[in-house]
This record gives C-alpha cells, structure tokens and sequence, in this order.
C-alpha cells in the first residue's frame, strides 16, 4: 500500500494596476515512468507539512512562502484538503499518495526574493473564461458552449442529459442571458469543463491512467479537448485556484477583504478596479462610490493623491469602524458588467 505525503498547497494573491495576480512556481521536470507523461510545470507554492519543524499548518505555510519568495503573508484562511487518487502522477508510479492542504493568502504585490523560484502571473491566464469585465468572454461562445452542447448530446441515457444540462445551466447561465452569470461559481465552472474532458489536465489525467495500465474515468471516455482553454498547471492545481477565486469572489459581499490588497490610503478609483479584478465583472462608477461610502466602509483622508496632470484625486482609507457596526461588511457586486 503507497505511503501519504500531506503537503501544503497556497493560493497567494495581488493585484497590479488592473491586473489580478497569483504566485506560481516551476516545478522540475519529473523523473516519470515510462509511458506515464510528465505533468505541466507551473504550479502553485507547495510544500510537504513537516510536524517536527511546525506546530501548526499555517505557520508552516507562512515559513515555506516566505522561504521561496521573501514574502511575509497578510491575509491567510485555509480552503479545502484536495487528495484525490492519482492528483499527483507519481503515485501512478508506486510513490506516494499526496494529499494537500489549500490556502488562499492576500499580499500587496512586491518584488520577489527568497529563494527565487517563484514569479506573479495574471490569473486569467489560466481561467480566462472568468474574466467578464469586458463583456462575455469570446471563448464562452466561441468555443465552451458548443463543446459543452455536444457533451450533454453524448450523454448515454436521458437521465445523464438532464443531469448535464442542468450543471450547464447552473455553471454558466442561460446562454441568451448574461445577468444569470453567477461570478462565485468558479469551482463549478473549473470541475464542469474538466469533467466534459475540455481541459488538457483532463487529456492529460486519462493518458497518465491508461498508461499505467488502470481504467479509464468512465466521465472522461472519448471527450475532446479544445487547448485554448487558458494554460494548465501541474496535478491539479486549477481547480485549486479555481476554489481560491470562487471563494474570495463570495466573500467580497460579506468581508472587507479587498482592504487587504491596498495601501492603507487609496483612491476610490483604486478600489474599484481592485474589486473589478477580482469579481471579473466591470462596476458602475457612481453606483459603486455610493455603495462603499453609504455603507461606511471608507473615510475620506482630507489628502488628495499627487498626479500628474488632471484633477487630483482625494484619498481614503478603510473604516475599521464598520466592523463592530455591521456583521456582513463586504462590497457588493453585481452578476454581470454594468454599462457607465
């Protein structure tokens, strides 16, 4: 029977400008077995738990981040223990069965140091149908919904199409009706397009199976696997950030954790395009300035922002008050882009 190794897996987010961002880190290349192929490089900050050395997970997590990227961490919550069979394919060779422990962690994004093994990378590089802030992305109707058309129509029985149809209709919305788009869905979304077989960690999962000479998933059998679905990542660390984006993305309603990502001053206008990043979804101005100053979750300063050129901007920063005022003090976010 193969050993556990319980690791420790981080989800360490920032946002630059418009851009929101995650740590990933390139893994060596395996020494894989013959015939087992060689997963995809970037990955997210992942350790081994080491008890001796830790009293406890997350100061464990802490250290190793720290460790590779001279980063002190802000904001850290644990997410979920992902230890699916066969997540990492060495255990296909006889090795070890590695069970992680998920985090999702708030920085301002600085310069990296440590040990440099780490770099940020736009996250919608990896989910890009999640990124609605221009409108529904191309991709959706370009390339997912047809694919996923022809998913529900290869179903075996009526009872699996109706099934299929529905986690459809829940994970991506009506196709005529963009305002059903719900942005918090991006595990579903991720564990939906991985099970019609339209990632290439889908592709990629099955032949490591095949090879090692064990049953094919039955949910995998004969799916295509359309490659322009964002980049992949080694074992199954997009569905990991994908639990890491749905989770931040329902919190923004209920906790001021976007103060997290900023200075402790900050234009409104900052604020905004920080909560743009990562909703995916664009925000009325004005509707969205009445929001966070009616609801008390900033103060203005009596500072204005040093431009040059234009008017300058008057600063603010988060109210601390409104957490002793209200049990819910999140921002809220509409489903979909709302013209200005």
């Amino acid at each position: 029977m193969n050993a556990t190794v319980v690791g420790l897996t981080a989800v360490v987010v920032a946002v630059t400008g418009e851009t929101p961002r995650i740590l990933v880190v390139r893994t060596p290349p395996p020494a894989a077995a013959e015939g087992v192929p060689a997963p995809h490089r970037d990955a997210l900050p992942f350790g081994p738990f080491e008890p001796g050395r830790h009293r406890t997970l997350e100061s464990a997590l802490r250290s190793r981040v720290e460790r590779q990227t001279g980063l002190p961490l802000r904001y850290v919550e644990q997410l979920y223990t992902f230890g699916d069979r066969y997540r990492d394919h060495g255990e296909l060779a006889g090795g070890p069965r590695v069970v992680s422990v998920g985090y999702l962690a708030l920085v301002r994004e600085a310069p990296l140091s440590g040990a440099g093994e780490a770099e940020w990378r736009d996250w919608y590089e990896f989910l890009p149908w999640e990124d609605w802030r221009g409108g529904r992305p191309p991709l959706v109707d370009r390339v997912i919904r047809p694919a996923l058309r022809r998913w529900i129509g290869a179903a075996p029985e009526e009872a699996e199409t109706a099934r299929r149809a529905e986690r459809v209709g829940l994970s991506f919305g009506p196709e005529a009706d963009d305002a059903a788009w719900d942005f918090e869905r991006a595990l579903e979304r991720y564990e939906l397009l991985y099970e019609a077989g339209l990632l290439v960690e889908a592709q990629r999962d099955r032949d490591a199976i095949r090879a090692a000479g064990l049953d094919d998933p039955v949910a995998m059998r004969g799916a295509e696997t359309p490659r322009a679905l964002g980049k992949p990542m080694a074992s199954d660390n997009r569905r990991i950030l994908a639990s890491a984006l749905g989770r931040l993305r329902g919190k923004l309603k209920y906790r001021p954790l976007v103060f997290e990502l900023l200075p402790p001053t900050f234009t409104l206008f900052r604020l905004q395009q920080v909560v743009e990043a990562l909703s995916g979804v664009g925000l009325h101005k004005q509707n969205f300035r009445r929001l966070v100053i009616a609801g008390g979750l900033v103060e203005p300063t009596g500072q204005v922002e040093s431009r040059t050129g234009g008017r300058p901007a008057e600063l603010f920063r988060f109210r601390r008050d409104v957490l002793r005022e209200r049990a819910s003090p999140g921002v809220g976010v509409p489903a979909v882009r709302v013209a200005d």
